[in-house]
């Protein structure tokens, strides 16, 4: 019996709704499992909440104190006894995309031979997962612990994954309130050469905001898949948001574009959100070029510069809805308390940066809730290898 190649044929042969009805005999068969859970990381990345049909038929466990939660923090197995059993928790991961944890339950613990097994099954099971998501709601809906509003639907649906890797990069991206997010939006795209970036920030709030993001977003999409150069992009973008607003309504947006091979950047600064450099244990602001919103004016003319990016580089984008969140005394978060935030996270990968920071931005807050959405992206430069 080959478990990986077993795993594999039932995935694949299962409907999108049955992928743990279908994984469970294998385990059983290959490596005696007692029992399999698929449990999916939600929005705000705070709770893991099982696949059960009706959803939320199981109480969601939190990331921070629990076994699968730190299997889903490490992206490493995590093994813990439990009701004179083992239960092995194991990340549910595809390309760098945390999407929860595949938590299966044993006798005995299994030695360390069929533990790096069944994370490559885990990892079928995160691919097989992106592809159902296409035509079954259940795993979006494992994902959330309460309703989101219409204009965060919306939000989400644009959003690329939260988290993506690759030998140059990796990136992670959070955003709060994760029910009730409204105009913010981050997307990235990877070719053989480059990584594109982009952050914006659409004015107003509610479905306003939503409408105004997707339709900013969708140009840019159109424009990069059409394989235009960097200020072209931010030009069909503008001249979509300003034939429908006519300059009543704009978008901040940052447009960015890596060399991979290179480590050359790109940017185009169009009243975007800020962004930062950790490098050498020093962290320092990165300012461009100020340019027009999109969508400000009727065709507005955008100039990338450019700078370059070294191995070891960390890289942090922050919206307006962190660095001008003021406390109960009115003193704003800035520059320098980001700063401290960025410093005090160097020792996490860049997937955790992102809800570190928020965690920090609420302590300063005092408060969960914010009248504003906060974005943050972190993006760790490898660089290619040689």
């Amino acid at each position: 019996m080959n478990a990986l190649q077993d795993s594999g044929r039932a995935l694949r042969a299962a409907t999108p709704p049955a992928l743990l009805d279908a994984l469970r005999p294998v385990l059983a068969r290959c490596h005696d499992a007692l029992d399999a859970q698929l449990l999916m990381a939600d929005y705000g990345l705070g709770h893991l909440q099982a696949m059960t049909v009706p959803p939320h038929g199981v109480p969601a466990l939190p990331v921070d104190g629990s076994g699968a939660g730190r299997a889903f923090g490490s992206q490493e197995p995590y093994a813990e006894r439990r009701d004179g059993g083992s239960v092995l928790h194991l990340p549910v991961t595809a390309r760098g995309d945390r999407l929860g944890v595949l938590s299966v339950t044993f006798a005995e613990p299994p030695d360390p031979a069929a533990t790096k097994e069944l994370l490559e099954i885990a990892g079928l099971l995160a691919h097989e997962v992106v592809v159902a998501e296409r035509d079954t709601d259940l795993y979006v809906q494992a994902r959330r612990l309460d309703r989101l509003t219409l204009a965060a639907e919306m939000q989400w649906q644009l959003l690329p994954a939260r988290s993506c890797s690759r030998p140059e990069f990796a990136l992670g991206a959070q955003l709060e309130p994760a029910y009730d997010t409204f105009g913010d939006n981050f997307d990235w795209s990877a070719s053989p050469d480059a990584l594109t970036l982009s952050i914006t920030n659409g004015m107003g709030d509610g479905i306003n905001a939503a409408l105004l993001t997707s339709l900013g977003v969708g140009a840019l999409r159109n424009a990069r898949r059409a394989d235009l150069p960097l200020a072209d992009q931010a030009a069909l973008a503008d001249q979509a948001v300003y034939g429908q607003h006519h300059g009543t309504w704009h978008l901040s947006c940052l447009l960015l574009r890596f060399e991979l091979a290179t480590g050359r950047v790109e940017i185009i600064d169009a009243g975007s959100p800020r962004a930062f450099v950790l490098r050498d244990g020093t962290v320092r602001p990165l300012t461009f070029e100020a340019q027009l919103p999109l969508g400000m004016f009727d065709g507005t003319h955008y100039e990338p510069e450019s700078i370059r990016v070294l191995p070891g580089d960390r890289l942090l984008f922050v919206s307006d809805g962190v660095h001008a969140v003021t406390d109960a005394g009115g003193e704003a978060y800035g520059d320098r308390a980001l700063a401290r935030a960025f410093l005090a996270t160097r020792l996490l990968p860049a997937a955790d940066v992102p809800r570190a920071v928020l965690r920090e931005l609420t302590t300063h807050r005092g408060s969960s809730q914010g009248d504003d959405d906060a974005l943050v992206v972190c993006m760790d430069w490898f660089g290619r290898p040689a």
